[in-house]
């Protein structure tokens, strides 16, 4: 401000002081009393200039104090009045504002090495699943959920046009509605919630305490639909504190390869629908008690249609010390058009304690797994039985890695003259 008026003066004499020169000088013996005049009225404006400049800096500031539309900020209440505040009048900065989109990204792989006896297998290192969580809040009550996975293939580098190195995968894809703990609506690519292990550890090593997740249970294994493509309705009611939480949901069931759900449809124009009901009591926290109903129907790519039902149930302690689940599935089939059905289980038991010596970094862990499917089971013809052991122990090297050691000792019973297998397993998994 200053620097400009008196920029403005000082081109105003530039202007002048060569005409007042031509005009009052007539010999050059005036031209010195007459530049000496000239200097004193400079400095005599330059001083008038900084007065009025003074002046307006004083009525700009004060009309800034008095100003109603920039008011000076109330000091923050303290104790109990602060609490009595409205949420809309807390002094919440701009950069505190929720944004809409808000994107947020987290990363999981893992990085493993096995070595078994059984004939025909390899030992050696192999690249886990690369994958990549996103979620974003779209308003207050609206927000969504994905996750993709880059898995390496056994056939890369092969045919014509050669095979990619890896099989990229949409795993989940939710948008969800929160109209409040007691309703909420979803719709998009779910991991099946008919079990626990399903809907607690998902895509990422590092998520759970073992290696590999149970047999019954594997991405790509068809025991259990991994995958539901449909809507659901979810929600969690006190029930004087048994806090029971419900899932129900309807949707495309199996695909005609029955370890996939159907993306691109249902392949037969039935609709596959499950309940899911659980309880988390307050008396015991960590706890949860719950089972699960599962109705299908599965068209072959032979052209043979079956009504599946699954029933489960589980029970967990999620604790560090001790860590406890069990989880039992009875999945039935019956042939449309026939009275011919069959009954498949599988159940898993683990253990795990994590060691409250050397900073709490060791958990050694124990999972006992079994699966039985009977030769008329026409749907599960490619699930061996299994009879398994799992001994190993996790060592958290940082907040987000992980170390395991694994040692398994199964048989795959359906075959037969099939011997135990001996397998030793390690794997670093972690999440960035």
């Amino acid at each position: 401000m200053m620097f400009t008026r008196r920029s403005n003066w000082l081109w105003v004499l530039l202007i002048v002081l060569p005409l007042s020169v031509r005009a009052q000088t007539p010999d050059a013996a005036n031209q010195a009393e007459l530049i000496q005049t000239l200097l004193s009225r400079i400095e005599k404006l330059e001083a008038r200039v900084a007065e009025l400049e003074g002046q307006s800096g004083a009525k700009v500031g004060n009309a800034a104090a008095i100003s109603p539309t920039s008011p000076a900020r109330p000091a923050a209440p303290s104790g109990h009045e602060a609490m009595g505040q409205p949420v809309e009048q807390a002094s919440i900065p701009p950069e505190a504002q929720p944004v809409y989109p808000s994107l947020k990204i987290a990363g999981f792989s893992d990085f493993n090495f096995a070595a078994t006896d059984q004939r025909g297998v390899r030992s050696g290192f192999n690249e886990g699943q690369f994958v990549l969580h996103f979620s974003s809040a779209l308003s207050p009550r609206v927000s969504y959920f994905g996750e993709v996975s880059a898995s390496a293939r056994t056939d890369a580098g092969t045919g014509t046009p050669p095979a990619t190195g890896f099989n990229f995968e949409v795993e989940r894809s939710i948008i969800r509605f929160d109209q409040s703990d007691y309703f909420k609506e979803s719709f998009g690519r779910y991991h099946t919630p008919i079990n626990w292990w399903n809907t607690e550890f998902h895509h990422g090593q590092w998520l759970q305490t073992t290696i590999n997740r149970p047999e019954m249970l594997q991405f790509g294994g068809s025991f259990i639909p991994v995958h539901f493509i449909g809507a659901l309705t979810e929600g969690a009611i006190p029930a004087g504190g048994l806090n029971l939480n419900y899932n129900v949901g309807v949707g495309n069931g199996r695909g005609s390869v029955i370890s996939r759900g159907g993306d691109f449809g249902d392949i037969n124009n039935n609709r596959a629908w499950l309940v899911n009901l659980f309880v988390k009591p307050d008396q015991f926290f960590g706890l949860q008690v719950g089972g699960s109903v599962y109705r299908d129907k599965i068209t072959l790519a032979n052209g043979r249609d079956f009504r599946e039902w699954i029933t489960s149930g589980h029970i967990v302690w999620q604790h560090e010390d001790p860590e406890f689940i069990a989880e039992f599935a009875n999945v039935s089939h019956q042939e449309v058009g026939s009275g011919f059905s069959s009954n498949s289980q599988a159940f898993y038991v683990q253990l795990a304690y994590r060691l409250p010596w050397l900073e709490r970094l060791w958990k050694p862990y124990y999972r006992f797994e079994y699966i039985h499917v009977p030769h008329s089971d026409v749907v599960f013809q490619a699930v061996p039985d299994l009879a398994g052991n799992t001994f190993g122990v996790r060592y958290d090297i940082t907040t987000f890695a992980a170390i395991k050691a694994e040692y398994r000792y199964q048989r795959r019973l359906r075959l037969t003259g099939e011997p135990w297998i001996n397998g030793a397993f390690v794997q670093t998994a972690f999440t960035f």
